[in-house]
C-alpha cells in the first residue's frame, strides 16, 4: 500500500485537473494510479483535505479544494503520476524587494511554511494564497541567490 501522504497528494491533483462528481469517480481515477482504498478511506482524506462541493460553469457539481471554487481547471490533463514527479513550484518572479512564486493549486501554503521555517536569507517573510506566495525581501536582495535558495528547498 502506497504512503497516505502520496495517495493524499495524488486526491489533490486528480480533484484540480479533472472535474470529479462523485467519490466513485476519484476512487476510480485512484485505483489506475495503483492506490487501493475504501470509500471511508476516501471519505476521511476528503474531510482532512476539506474538500468541498461547488457548482462548476456547465451547473454540474465538482470536487474542489479549499479557496479554489473558481479554479480554471486546464485543458490538457496530465497523468498523475507524471504531475507527482514535479515539485509544485511553477515560477519565481520579482519586482524591487518583492516575490512572487506560482505553484500549482493547493501548493503555495505549504511551500511558503517551508521557506518561513527554513529561515533563508534575505526573506523577510512570506504571505501564501492556493497557488501564489509573495515573499517580502530585504532591500537590495540578490534575487538570483534567493531564487536558488528556494528552488533547492522546493
Amino acid at each position: 500500500m502506497k504512503d497516505k501522504h502520496l495517495r493524499l497528494e495524488a486526491i489533490k491533483i486528480i480533484i484540480s485537473s479533472r472535474e470529479i462528481g462523485s467519490q466513485d469517480e476519484i476512487l476510480q481515477e485512484l485505483l489506475k494510479e495503483g492506490f487501493t482504498l475504501t470509500q471511508a478511506t476516501l471519505s476521511r482524506d476528503l474531510k482532512q483535505l476539506k474538500v468541498a462541493k461547488a457548482a462548476s460553469m456547465n451547473g454540474n457539481y465538482v470536487y474542489v479544494l479549499p479557496n479554489d471554487t473558481m479554479y480554471k481547471r486546464s485543458t490538457s490533463v496530465k497523468p498523475v503520476k507524471e504531475m507527482m514527479q514535479t515539485t509544485g513550484l511553477l515560477n519565481i518572479r520579482f519586482s524591487g524587494n518583492i516575490g512572487v512564486i506560482k505553484t500549482r493549486p493547493g501548493y503555495a501554503s505549504s511551500m511558503a511554511f517551508d521557506i518561513d521555517m527554513e529561515n533563508i536569507p534575505y526573506i523577510i517573510g512570506t504571505v501564501a494564497g492556493d497557488d501564489t506566495i509573495l515573499l517580502v525581501l530585504e532591500e537590495g536582495a540578490p534575487k538570483e541567490t534567493v531564487r536558488r535558495q528556494i528552488q533547492a528547498l522546493i
